[in-house]
């Protein structure tokens, strides 16, 4: 039995003129993420932590932003994709434990929907993950309201 724990972080700037989608849900706000995805920064934080686990590498390894296979595309669907990559090489997830960081909006109310899309993604049960949102207190770029981050850590076993 091999035990493995990845770490992954993700980090994108507020813009106008851009839908604001977490964890797989749009949330409705005047401002969204910057990316060549949809700049989901929850389920990108995931991924690494997935692929930093598995020793696969990056999301920018794998989903390059000079790709325009992945412009503009549902990281849901890459999310999908990460999964594969574990299952072919016969991981599975125990467990991820995540935080998204930011001033606003706040994320509560999306939580229990950001936790179902990604454990349906995965293939596992929903009390497997565990997402938390905070601030900064007014500090820092997302304390400022420029940009909104998020930080995961997974537990994948393999047998």
């Amino acid at each position: 039995m091999n035990i493995r724990i990845g770490n992954g972080y993700d980090v994108h700037k507020l813009v106008e003129n851009r839908e604001l989608i977490i964890g797989g849900v749009l949330i409705p706000y005047e401002k969204g993420l910057l990316g060549h995805s949809d700049a989901d920064v929850l389920v990108h934080a995931i991924m690494d932590s997935l692929l930093g686990a598995t020793k696969k590498g990056d999301i920018g390894k794998l989903f390059p932003d000079n790709d325009n296979n992945f412009k503009n595309i549902c990281s849901l669907e890459l999310l999908k994709k990460v999964y594969n990559i574990l299952k072919a090489d016969g991981y599975q997830i125990i467990n991820i434990d995540s935080t998204i960081i930011a001033q606003a909006p706040k994320m509560r109310p999306y939580i229990d929907k950001m936790e179902e899309n990604i454990a349906m993604c995965l293939n596992i049960d929903k009390s497997q993950i565990n997402i938390k949102a905070t601030t900064e207190e007014g500090l820092g770029f997302t304390g400022a309201l420029e940009g909104i981050s998020a930080n995961a850590v997974c537990l994948v076993i393999k047998k």
